[in-house]
């Protein structure tokens, strides 16, 4: 019998199902992830931008409005001795002295526990990260009854000590880690050149940790620039509070707040940390060099 030929069975041609590429995928995250950046940027732009506009702004309002004409009034109105000079004066004073102390008193301290090893050591690490998270407000009664005790109220170096106290925990801990990225063969080296321990830290130690010198530096200057509570409790006359605390005495001087002076302060307040800032920020993009100090 011949054999029957089948006929070839009819192909269906099917859709191929549509499968989103991984390229897709990542320009799909990639714009979520920028609108949600951009949506963030606006938040902390639209505050700066009003308080541009209403420092040279003749509209005495809160709300965000482009300016009828530009004025440099606010700016003659608060810059004088009793609104700015002084005030900014003690700022820099308290600030500058306290960063100096809390920077030197962190080395100190973070060079014995990066490089020494004892029973107390880890206790104490866990001492200094607990105290980095207690707030201010928590000892600021006993503080105060401290610094009446000791007749130490309404002084200018007693509560640049304070500042400089209640920021070092945060300093050393900062200081601590950068300072055990920093071999421990180069002091060996030193140490039988024959450098002592102070040489040692400050001839090959600091140099090579620079840019957590300046981290810790911007930091603790940014941190005592912005306090409030301690200089409000602990000094008293008005020509030796600083500049944040003028800002409350500014706003409660007037029956109606005066939003163009107030701007134009806040302005001329903020330039001493953008000007650190500046000054410093070139030295933490190169790193620590240890390529060419432990070659050979």
């Amino acid at each position: 019998m011949a054999a029957l030929a089948t006929p070839p069975a009819a192909t269906v041609n099917k859709a191929p199902a549509v499968r989103s590429s991984p390229r897709r995928r990542f320009k799909l995250g990639k714009l979520s992830v920028n609108v949600v950046l951009l949506a963030v940027s606006v938040l902390y732009v639209l505050p700066l931008l009003w308080m541009l506009l209403a420092s040279v702004s003749d509209l005495n309002t809160f709300q965000l409005k482009l300016p009828g004409s530009l004025t440099l009034d606010n700016f003659d109105a608060v810059l004088n001795v009793d609104t700015t000079f002084r005030p900014m004066l003690n700022s820099l004073l308290l600030c500058g002295f306290g960063t100096a102390i809390t920077v030197a008193a962190s080395i100190l301290c973070a060079y014995p526990l990066s490089r020494y090893r004892s029973r107390v050591r880890r206790p104490f690490l866990y001492t200094i990260l607990f105290s980095t998270g207690l707030p201010i407000t928590a000892v600021m009664i006993p503080v105060y009854s401290m610094f009446v005790q000791v007749n130490l109220i309404d002084s200018m170096p007693g509560t640049t000590l304070f500042l400089a106290a209640s920021s070092l925990p945060f300093g050393i801990w900062l200081m601590k880690n950068f300072m055990d990225g920093v071999p421990i063969v180069l002091e060996e080296a030193a140490r039988i050149d024959g450098a002592n321990t102070m040489q040692v830290l400050w001839r090959v130690v600091l140099p090579l940790m620079r840019p957590g010198v300046v981290v810790v530096t911007i930091f603790t200057f940014i941190g005592m620039w912005g306090n409030f509570f301690v200089p409000f409790i602990l000094l008293l006359s008005p020509e030796k509070l600083p500049a944040s605390v003028s800002v409350f005495t500014f706003l409660s001087a007037h029956d109606q707040t005066q939003y163009g002076q107030l701007s134009a302060f806040s302005i001329i307040y903020s330039l001493p940390v953008v000007m650190l800032y500046l000054l410093l920020a070139r030295k933490l993009g190169g790193g620590f060099a240890l390529g060419g100090a432990l070659k050979g």
